[in-house]
């Protein structure tokens, strides 16, 4: 069974996870080529609540965000790569530049970032402290980078995108 949802299933399920008490974590990120610093940042998420949900940007958001050749792995395959993680219960992709829309449909406990944001630093910290909810910075250092990747793979003279 898959678990990537619609952001429509995601509010229904939302629903059902607040009424019974689950303490609901969101993580985000494009999880292009994922590796060993994505999975401890989900890992340390999912260890703050007991559902986490990872929001996954669209291909459109990526290419707006880092340029035409990106992302390497298309959207459909990243959202199934997260979702066979043991520690994601659920996968919701996104189009816009970032999850306010998805926070304000889920209203997470915690909204969840990476080791490259600050407390202060968390672009939707203000909505999720309207609510209440909690901003955590998760994960090792950010010793690891998709685009670090990918450059060290061009100069390599492997390609860059397919």
């Amino acid at each position: 069974m898959s678990k990537e949802k619609t952001l429509a299933e995601l509010a229904a399920l939302a629903e059902i996870w607040h009424a019974r008490g689950d303490k609901v974590v969101l993580a985000n990120g494009a999880f292009d080529l994922l590796h060993v610093g994505h999975l401890r940042y989900l890992q340390g998420a999912k260890a703050l609540g007991n559902v986490l949900v990872v929001a996954v940007n669209s291909d459109a958001s990526v290419r707006s965000a880092k340029g035409e050749s990106r992302p390497v792995v298309p959207q459909a395959e990243r959202a199934e790569l997260l979702g066979g993680l043991a520690c994601v219960d659920v996968v919701t992709l996104f189009d816009e530049a970032d999850v306010r829309h998805i926070i304000a449909t889920l209203k997470p406990a915690v909204h969840a970032k990476g080791t490259d944001y600050t407390q202060d630093s968390v672009p939707e910290r203000v909505e999720v402290e309207k609510y209440g909810g909690q901003v955590a910075i998760t994960g090792d250092p950010k010793d690891h980078s998709t685009t670090e990747t990918v450059a060290q793979l061009t100069k390599r003279g492997l390609p860059s995108s397919r």
